[in-house]
């Protein structure tokens, strides 16, 4: 195995794979639209960065699955980047739900070829499981942006309905536009907030302690 670039006595190993990570992503990025979102294009990527073979499996085990997610990832991070100016205090839950999912589809605009490759191949059956990962980190990113501190199952559910959301209006943002995808955001930010609204005051929990009350009588009688 060559010796990893940039790697010195000083610098841990750590540091130096989540740099050669983002070098890689930025090569991948401008080879996407080439390439693909495949194989080859790792390949091509980690050659631009002087990674041998042996190098490119331990940097990325699972090749472009490993460089979807990378992106995926960047792009949440720039979702948060572009929100700081706007305090979420400030603004009512379905704006920041709407802001935070509008700052999110833009996220990968500056790239968009890239983009669209890398969801086409997140599309594919044998990657849903990794698409739908990656959806999920998006939405809790924007949730927890938005002030949300939930711990119970409506931790589970707000995500799991803006992955709902989040994964048709970014295929719309690069495949229609952004204002198609923002009109269709909008409508179905009216179904979570119904959602929400519906949800309020209900006691889910009940039929649980139901079947405990019932544990325990039949145990202790």
């Amino acid at each position: 195995m060559t010796e990893a670039p940039h790697l010195s006595n000083e610098a841990p190993v750590g540091d130096w794979a989540d740099r050669m990570e983002q070098a890689v992503l930025d090569a991948a990025i401008q080879r996407a639209p080439t390439f693909g979102w495949n194989s080859r294009l790792v390949r091509a990527a980690c050659e631009a960065q002087g990674l041998s073979r042996g190098d490119e499996e331990l940097l990325l085990p699972n090749g472009p699955r490993d460089l979807a997610a990378l992106l995926s990832r960047r792009h949440d991070a720039m979702t948060l980047e572009a929100l700081k100016a706007t305090p979420p205090e400030t603004l009512k839950m379905r704006e920041r739900i709407a802001q935070g999912v509008s700052a999110r589809i833009e996220a990968g605009a500056d790239h968009l070829e890239a983009t669209k490759r890398c969801a086409a191949f997140l599309a594919l059956p044998t990657n849903a499981d990794l698409g739908l990962s990656l959806a999920w980190e998006s939405a809790d990113v924007v949730w927890r942006w938005a002030g949300d501190t939930a711990t119970d199952w409506n931790h589970y559910s707000k995500r799991a309905i803006l992955s709902g959301i989040l994964i048709p209006a970014l295929t719309m943002r690069l495949f229609d536009g952004p204002e198609a995808a923002e009109a269709f955001v909008a409508a179905r930010i009216e179904n979570v907030m119904t959602f929400e609204k519906w949800k309020a005051g209900k006691d889910f929990e009940a039929p649980l302690r139901r079947v405990t009350d019932l544990l325990a009588k039949l145990r202790y009688r």
